[in-house]
């Protein structure tokens, strides 16, 4: 379970580092493009291929995703795939805002508040 859990680690550390790079002026830009569309993808909630499909739906995410990870690694050139792992570690290591918490949780429950409001009025008016 460890080596699991350090793999998923190390594919969460790279594909910031991939999303760095695509970012970074230094990155040729046919790297950039492709390591943008792979950080997109991996960070994006829409699939490919949905889901719910049986077996092809996740063949995507347990596939395609790393292999183009794979392909954008091996594409970087090392020194700066160093410095982006690094940088990407430090970004993933950076506490987490109980605040900014706070605010999204007290933005959805008025959100939801709201949304009861709206639909008492509607259901009252009728």
């Amino acid at each position: 379970m460890g080596r699991l859990r350090d793999w998923a680690r190390a594919i969460k550390r790279d594909i910031v580092a991939i999303w760095l790079a695509g970012r970074d002026p230094r990155v040729p830009w046919p790297v950039k493009l492709l390591a943008l569309l792979v950080a997109g993808y991996a960070l994006s909630p829409i699939d490919l291929i949905p889901d719910f499909i049986p077996i092809l739906g996740y063949l995507d995410d347990v596939l395609l995703l790393p292999l183009g990870i794979l392909l954008v690694v091996r594409l970087l050139p090392p020194d700066l795939l160093a410095e982006h792992r690094a940088a990407a570690v430090g970004i993933l290591d950076r506490p987490v805002s109980k605040r900014g918490l706070f605010v999204i949780i007290a933005l959805w429950l008025a959100a939801a508040v709201f949304a009861g409001w709206l639909a008492w009025r509607w259901f009252a008016a009728r």
